[in-house]
């Protein structure tokens, strides 16, 4: 059985297509929305919602029935009607012009399908069972995302500046790889979580090289030169 390959797709700009006015649709515009796609929707009647998103030019849409021609120039198209005539006939035109195409509850005329999707700042966990069931997807979710809670935002932004500093002043790489383990490995997330940022800041510190120090507080951090007390 072939498997899927699981990749993280740059939307920004690309132009998108939702055959659909319903919730369904609505959450599939939402999504492209918050990644940057150039969403166009084609439906009769609209949710307040999306009506609200027209009204605003956040989306365009025209109100009316699908047609062959409305993936012309597409990069991604979403068959999100309750009528499944309808959504094959997305599925058939997009996938004739190579296009990327989803269809709702429909995986098998689908060249892919959307994960459920956790995200903390940089941290991005997806979850994905091949369309067999979408409800096991979103409780998982769910577990993931109460598991997973804002410490780990605040600590990817931390290992960003940290990494970076770390490559230019430590010249071995053999040396970086152990620092970056054993901050990941250490117990400065908890801290975090416990919002206890003191003690965060004085386990990263007896992890860096002792050049470096690093200042933590509820709302920034900054990496400084290592001074002696005065």
């Amino acid at each position: 059985m072939a498997k899927d390959y699981i990749v993280a797709l740059d939307l920004k700009n690309k132009p998108a297509l939702v055959v659909g006015g319903g919730n369904v649709a609505e959450r599939k515009v939402k999504s492209l929305l918050n990644v940057g796609a150039e969403v166009t929707i084609v439906s009769p009647e609209l949710t307040p919602k999306l009506e609200e998103l027209v009204s605003k030019d956040l989306v365009s849409c025209e109100y009316r029935n699908y047609q062959t021609e409305d993936v012309k120039d597409k990069f991604l198209v979403v068959g999100a009607t309750d009528l499944l005539s309808v959504n094959k006939k997305v599925a058939e035109d997009g996938l004739a012009k190579n296009l990327l195409v989803n269809i709702i509850d429909q995986p098998e005329l689908s060249n892919f399908n959307v994960t459920a999707v956790v995200k903390r700042g940089p941290l991005c966990l997806s979850v994905s069972t091949n369309g067999k069931s979408p409800a096991l997807s979103r409780k998982i979710r769910k577990d993931l995302g109460e598991e997973f809670g804002s410490e780990y935002d605040l600590f990817l932004e931390l290992m960003g500046e940290i990494r970076r500093e770390v490559i230019e002043r430590v010249k071995q790489e053999r040396d970086r790889k152990e620092i970056f383990r054993n901050l990941v490995y250490s117990e400065v997330i908890d801290h975090l979580q416990n919002e206890d940022y003191q003690q965060a800041e004085e386990v990263i510190n007896n992890l860096l090289p002792s050049e470096m120090k690093v200042k933590l507080d509820t709302e920034e951090f900054r990496i400084e030169e290592a001074t002696d007390e005065e």
